[in-house]
C-alpha cells in the first residue's frame, strides 16, 4: 500500500511540524480544533481511515472498534500510553496498535524530580507568598522543607521512566528503591545501587517518597489504595507522573487533608481534569495539568515515531513500536 495513498485521520491538534510531515507523507485528515473528538467523530473517523492516530484522551474501545470500517488497519498512538486502546480487541479485528515509546523518558523523569522538588521545598508556597507580596524579608525559621539528599525514594514501575527517575534521584543523593514485576538486571540496578523489594506494602512502608511510573492496566489500578497510603510515614511524600488510576484519589484526598502523609506532587488524576476538590485545598498538595511530556523536543519526537510507524506499516513491514497485548 503506497504511503501517498493511505487515509490517515488525526484526532487532535498535533505540533506544526508534525502536522506539516504528515501532509507531506499521507492523505491526512487533520484537527482543526483542539478540543477532542466526539464519539460520532470518532465512528466516522474509524470508518474512513487507513489508519487512526489518536491520544490518550481518545476513549479506543471494543464498542468503538466494532464500528470500524474494513480499510482500518493500524491504530498509530501518538503517546507512550495506551490504556485508552482496547489492544487486546484491535488485535482480533486484525488492526495493528503502535505507541511511541521513549520519546517522553527524559521529560517525564525531569517532571518527577521537579514535583519532588517543589513539595519538599514548598515551593508553590513560596511563590505565592512572593505572588501576593507578602513576603516581609528572611527569617531562620520561615518557610522550612526539607532536603532530599539521604531520603529513600521508592520507585513504583521500573521501567523507562523509572529507570530515568532512578538516575537523577540517585545523582540527588537520594537512596534508590523499586518494586517492579521482577527485579531487573544486576547490570541496571548496581550502577544505581538499587534495592529490589518483591513486597509493595513493604516498600511503602519506609519510603521517604513514593514515585509511581507504573502503567494503567488493570493489576495497577488503585495500586495505591487507602490501605497501602495508611502504610505511608506520615513524613512521606507520594507523588505521580504516570497515570491517576494508580492511585485512588479520595483516599489520598482524605490522607493529605488529615495530615496523614507530608505531601503530594500530582500530574495526572484518576478522572482527568474532574479533580477531588479537596486536592485543590491542601496546600502540601501540588497539583499540574498533566505536563510530564510537554516539551517541544518531546512532542516532536512523538510524531516522529508516530510517522515512522505509518511508513513502516505502509512499506508492509511490522511498524517498529507495535504494542503486543501480552506485554501489556
Amino acid at each position: 500500500m503506497p504511503a501517498d495513498r493511505l487515509s490517515v485521520v488525526v484526532t487532535r491538534r498535533l505540533p506544526e511540524r508534525v502536522e506539516a510531515r504528515m501532509s507531506e507523507l499521507f492523505d491526512v485528515k487533520l484537527r482543526n480544533t483542539d478540543a477532542p473528538m466526539t464519539r460520532d467523530e470518532l465512528i466516522y473517523a474509524v470508518q474512513s481511515a487507513d489508519v487512526l492516530v489518536p491520544t490518550i484522551t481518545d476513549p479506543i474501545d471494543a464498542g468503538l472498534l466494532a464500528r470500524a470500517g474494513e480499510r482500518l488497519k493500524l491504530i498509530a498512538q501518538y503517546g507512550s500510553g495506551v490504556d485508552n486502546v482496547d489492544v487486546a480487541t484491535a488485535r482480533q479485528r486484525g488492526i495493528l496498535v503502535s505507541n511511541t515509546p521513549g520519546a517522553s523518558t527524559d521529560d517525564t523523569a525531569d517532571m518527577t524530580m521537579a514535583l519532588m522538588l517543589a513539595v519538599t521545598r514548598r515551593i508553590p508556597e513560596g511563590l505565592s507568598l512572593m505572588q501576593a507580596g507578602a513576603w516581609d524579608g528572611w527569617s531562620p525559621n520561615a518557610m522550612l522543607g526539607g532536603r532530599i539528599s539521604g531520603r529513600r525514594i521508592g520507585i513504583l514501575g521500573m521501567g523507562r521512566i523509572g529507570q530515568a527517575v532512578a538516575q537523577r534521584a540517585k545523582a540527588f543523593g537520594m537512596q534508590i528503591h523499586y518494586h517492579n514485576r521482577r527485579p531487573l538486571r544486576a547490570a541496571i540496578t548496581e550502577p544505581l545501587e538499587a534495592t529490589y523489594h518483591e513486597s509493595l506494602d513493604h516498600m511503602v512502608s519506609r519510603m521517604d517518597v513514593i514515585s509511581v511510573n507504573c502503567p494503567h492496566t488493570p493489576s495497577t489500578f488503585h495500586l495505591m489504595n487507602a490501605r497501602r497510603i495508611a502504610l505511608m510515614k506520615p513524613t512521606a511524600v507520594l507523588v505521580n507522573t504516570s497515570r491517576g488510576e494508580v492511585i485512588d484519589e479520595n483516599a489520598l484526598a482524605r490522607a493529605l487533608e488529615q495530615g496523614k502523609i507530608a505531601g503530594a506532587g500530582l500530574d495526572v488524576f484518576e478522572h482527568g481534569s474532574d479533580i477531588n476538590p479537596k486536592l485543590r485545598e491542601t496546600p502540601n498538595t501540588v497539583l499540574l495539568p498533566h505536563m510530564g511530556s510537554a516539551t517541544v523536543e518531546g512532542r516532536a519526537e512523538m510524531g516522529e515515531k508516530v510517522i515512522i510507524n505509518i511508513k513502516t506499516f505502509a512499506d508492509g513491514h511490522r511498524p517498529p513500536d507495535q504494542v503486543v497485548p501480552a506485554a501489556l
